[in-house]
């Protein structure tokens, strides 16, 4: 009988062994299984929410150093030659800077949610969003949609042309249509000590409609019931549909009649901490917005740019937020590599161990083999082909419910990450993410229900690399137990 046949005889006939032997493979292996599951599980979906996040980072101010700093923190302003500058790297596809200001309106209708108390004393805010290009990067992205007229042409941007894309909603409010000629009628207001508001001053900034948006998430929500958006999403949507675009330097024109009115009414207010008179360029608020060429360069792209941002100033980038929001699943991706790992170490060590124990008992046996001539290496594979056997059956049964198990244990830790995240929000009001609008929103839920425990090639072919390597390593302490085996000793 060859050693084949041997092999197949010792499995079947010594079945309590054998059972035993499949049990403590098929258990470590379920641990491999469900631990490999989850952390290919995790890289898949950060690496999904990520793509659908795209590859944009913003140059923002740090308002949380300005406040941990108080009044007397006054950041430098961010300059249009770093902006340019940053633009050509190697990283960037496109990019974009947008000259930012708002104005309080009185005669413009501006847009808000029913029963939507979180607006306040922003219900008669209108945003002016500049761009430097043709068509602005949120037209481009798919934010928003161009549902009539027209984006703005070559001329305008150079020239600072008072042409306007407005809001769906604020053009319904208002019955503006394409071609219309309007007046932004902007109220320069005083802060009291009480509370209360004064106007001091007005303004009116005519410009000429030539386009009507609408954003594309609200598209995608219409279905939606309202009263289950969270406030950062009421805010987000409420702002979006108050922002019109206009060339840059259209808005740094508004932006500058606005600056030295108020100068000019309210002075006091116009004073830097130290005394001196704040400039034009003070107060000025310049958004760049970059668009790389993949994910994968974001954090490339922040280490380059680190060092030309002015300090008061910080990158945001779109796929910040799937650190922040998909913590738990980052966690459980590190967890289960860690586990995996142990899980590897304790297979050796058991199966050497309990694989040395059945030798001892079959010695004898062993030691018969030997003294009728054949050779070590057979037995060897023998021992080996044994081992292989109940293996494989116990790692392909492993396999399904290994795949069960990691789905089940990290689909529940990820819905109580999404219910505590929910609860922390309803606690705390708003929690803004990201830390800059001109960034694609991401919630626990988008995380939780992108996230998929699901048989792939790649996850069958590391666990069964994974689990035969382990298997065939601890081996290696039996087999030099068949090589020290003296069939003399035994047989006497």
């Amino acid at each position: 009988m060859n050693y084949w046949n041997r092999a197949l005889c010792s499995v079947t006939r010594r079945k309590g062994k054998s059972i035993i032997l499949f049990a403590v493979i098929f258990i470590l292996g379920n641990v491999i299984a469900g631990s490999i599951a989850i952390q290919q599980s995790s890289a898949n979906v950060e690496k999904k929410i990520k793509n659908d996040l795209g590859a944009t980072v913003t140059i923002d101010m740090d308002f949380d150093k300005m406040m941990e700093e108080g009044q007397s923190y006054s950041p430098d302003p961010l300059k249009e030659e770093v902006i340019k500058q940053l633009g050509k790297s190697a990283y960037v596809k496109n990019f974009d800077y947008n000259v930012k200001t708002s104005l309080f309106v009185k005669k413009i209708k501006v847009y808000e949610q029913e029963n939507s108390g979180m607006i306040g004393g922003l219900s008669n805010m209108i945003s002016l969003k500049g761009t430097n290009l043709l068509e602005p990067l949120d037209f481009k992205d798919k934010k928003v949609n161009l549902v009539d007229g027209r984006t703005f042409k070559q001329e305008e941007i150079d020239n600072g042309k008072d042409v306007a894309i407005i809001s769906k909603k604020v053009a319904e409010e208002n019955g503006f249509s394409v071609g219309d000629k309007v007046v932004l009628d902007s109220s320069i207001v005083d802060y009291k000590a009480d509370g209360s508001t004064e106007e001091v001053g007005k303004l009116d900034h005519p410009v000429e409609i030539i386009g009507i948006f609408e954003p594309v998430s609200v598209e995608k929500k219409k279905s939606d019931n309202k009263e289950k958006q969270g406030v950062n999403e009421q805010f987000l949507e409420t702002e979006q549909f108050n922002t019109i675009y206009l060339p840059n330097d259209a808005v740094t024109a508004i932006s500058k009649l606005e600056f030295d009115k108020g100068k000019e009414l309210l002075p006091e207010r116009y004073k830097k901490a130290n005394g001196t008179e704040a400039t034009f360029e003070d107060i000025s608020q310049i958004v760049p917005t970059y668009i790389l060429k993949s994910p994968e360069d974001v954090e490339a792209f922040k280490e380059e740019a680190k060092s030309s941002v002015p300090e008061g100033y910080k990158l945001n980038a779109s796929t910040d937020q799937y650190d922040q929001v998909g913590g738990t699943v980052k966690k459980m991706s590190q967890i289960s590599g860690y586990v995996v790992l142990l899980a590897i170490g304790a297979s050796l060590l058991i199966i050497s161990l309990v694989v040395i124990l059945f030798l001892r008992d079959r010695k004898h046996e062993l030691g018969i083999y030997l003294s009728l001539g054949e050779t070590r290496a057979k037995v060897m594979q023998q021992i080996l082909i044994e081992l292989l056997l109940i293996s494989l059956i116990a790692m392909c049964l492993s396999l399904v419910t290994g795949n069960v198990l990691g789905k089940m244990v990290s689909e529940s830790l990820v819905a109580n990450d999404a219910l505590s995240q929910a609860e922390g929000a309803a606690n705390n009001g708003v929690m803004m993410i990201g830390g800059s609008t001109n960034m694609p929103s991401l919630t626990t839920e988008e995380v939780s229900g992108a996230y998929e425990v699901k048989f792939s090639i790649s996850y069958i072919v590391t666990f069964l690399i994974a689990g035969l390597s382990t298997v065939l390593l601890s081996a290696i302490l039996p087999l030099t137990y068949v090589l020290r085996l003296n069939p003399k000793k035994i047989m006497m």
